[in-house]
């Protein structure tokens, strides 16, 4: 069953309940406003027939409208009236008896000395002979009957009670009451039936929908959160999980390509020295190398290019242990100045044999404090180093180190003067493989690694690496270390 069927007779079933429960209550109200079961019968003839006596009341003012039918002058009769009078007190009504304007008779239950300015004019036809009056803030309802006595005089016989004036109110807006009671009800649940659908029903279609949505495959939609409530918060974590969702494929998608891109690259860049080796040995058993020189030349490059080979399966063998973070990090308490000094003397004279210059504005007599693993840190330098001097085509080649301070950080820059970076090539220099040389040739550039691994060990430093470049001018590499605080320095 949908929830839409059982919110309809849930709320159906609560207007009967409430139905029966009004009509039950003014059963009980009506029992007790006349002390007898009966009184739920003659409710509607008391209340809504205009009848404002009771069975008692009413019997008497049939006897005295007998009389005064057929022994009108024995309504003249003191002792008869208030022996009839008696009667009615005991029932809590009260009789009076008129003759032209003169008062023949009125009870004591009365004690109204405007009654008889306020009765109605003589009726002998007898069309109304049952009403409610009004004297002041007081209220009754009386029955009456108009005659002539036997000399012709005109004559009425009342029989009147006092009533609450709430309660005459209520008596003659009962019906109305009632009805609009009823419509409020019927109304008010059609409009909580209406709301509760649109704000339950309506969410949950277009959740259904949106399952519908991610179930075809389709993750580029949005939902329209504008409740609050539950079924708002339900939509809120839905459409939080669409999002996910959408970014892990989108993430997979591009692992994907890059698995793809990654496999091309590594047969590319295996495949070059594979070949350049295979080549050397052919020319050596084909007998290309016929002179003790010659061998030794293709023996020396068929040594270079195996190397290269070794070098590169050890740099993809590194990036793949620091990808899945397996590369255990030795953190110890470095003067990052003293070793960086170390690095640029070794380094040194090994750039100046290929015409580079080393520049490092060494901070002499100055203690910089960082937590690093040494070994890993080197290779980042010697990385950042290699992949320069690998891109110089100006006539003075000249790689700058320098490192900036912070309360918090050391800033190392290592700026070269070569070719520059292309800008939209900037953002992908630190991916795995990745080359702004398009064609992949080894002369310009080494296996696509370096910067990636540098990367990764910053990373794991907790530090950041960025590069900022200028095409023609040259380009400046940057990675940041924390300092220890004096109490870890100890």
């Amino acid at each position: 069953m949908s929830i839409r069927i059982k919110l309809l007779l849930s709320f159906t079933g609560m207007l009967v309940i409430s139905l029966l429960v009004f009509v039950f209550t003014a059963c009980l109200f009506t029992i007790a406003t006349t002390g007898d079961i009966h009184g739920v019968r003659d409710f509607y003839k008391v209340h809504y027939q205009i009848n404002p006596l009771t069975e008692q009341e009413e019997s008497i003012f049939l006897e005295l409208k007998y009389l005064a039918k057929n022994e009108p002058d024995e309504l003249q009769d003191k002792e008869l009236l208030t022996e009839y009078d008696f009667k009615l007190r005991t029932v809590r009504a009260g009789l009076y008896v008129r003759r032209e304007n003169d008062q023949v008779f009125e009870s004591n239950t009365m004690n109204q000395p405007e009654l008889e300015a306020n009765l109605p004019p003589y009726d002998l036809n007898n069309n109304q002979i049952r009403n409610t009056l009004n004297i002041g803030e007081r209220f009754y309802a009386y029955a009456k009957y108009d005659f002539r006595y036997t000399d012709g005089a005109r004559g009425s016989v009342y029989v009147i009670r006092e009533r609450s004036p709430f309660g005459e109110v209520t008596r003659r807006l009962l019906p109305v009451l009632v009805l609009s009671l009823v419509g409020i009800a019927i109304v008010g649940n059609v409009l909580l039936y209406r709301w509760i659908t649109r704000s339950v029903v309506k969410p949950l279609n277009t959740l259904r929908n949106s399952a519908e949505h991610i179930k075809e495959g389709n993750l580029q939609f949005s939902l329209d959160l504008h409740s609050r409530d539950e079924i708002g918060q339900l939509n809120e974590a839905f459409e939080d999980m669409r999002k996910r969702l959408y970014e892990s494929i989108q993430l997979r998608l591009r692992d994907e390509e890059n698995r793809k891109e990654l496999i091309s690259n590594i047969s590319h860049d295996l495949r070059t020295p594979i070949t350049n080796i295979k080549g050397y040995i052919e020319g050596i058993r084909d007998g290309v190398a016929d002179t003790p020189e010659k061998m030794n030349k293709y023996v020396n490059i068929i040594y270079t290019k195996t190397m290269d080979l070794d070098k590169l399966v050890d740099e993809l063998f590194l990036y793949s242990k620091l990808d899945l973070k397996q590369v255990p990090f030795l953190f110890e308490h470095v003067d990052i100045i003293d070793f960086i000094n170390d690095c640029i003397d070794e380094q040194r004279y090994v750039l100046e044999e290929k015409g580079i210059r080393l520049e490092w504005e060494a901070r002499t007599g100055q203690s910089v404090q960082v937590v690093a693993d040494l070994e890993k840190l080197k290779r980042v330098l010697l990385n950042i180093i290699g992949n320069a001097q690998n891109f110089m085509d100006k006539q003075h080649k000249i790689i700058h180190v320098s490192a900036v301070l912070s309360p918090e950080w050391v800033t190392v820059e290592i700026r070269d003067n070569g070719m520059g970076i292309d800008p939209e090539a900037i953002p992908n220099i630190f991916e795995r493989f990745y080359r702004a040389e398009a064609s992949r040739n080894s002369t310009m550039g080494g296996s696509g690694l370096g910067l990636a691994i540098a990367s990764q060990i910053i990373e794991g430093h907790g530090g950041q690496i960025w590069a900022e470049s200028e095409l023609g001018v040259g380009t400046s590499l940057y990675f940041t270390l924390k300092r220890a605080t004096r109490k870890e320095a100890r």
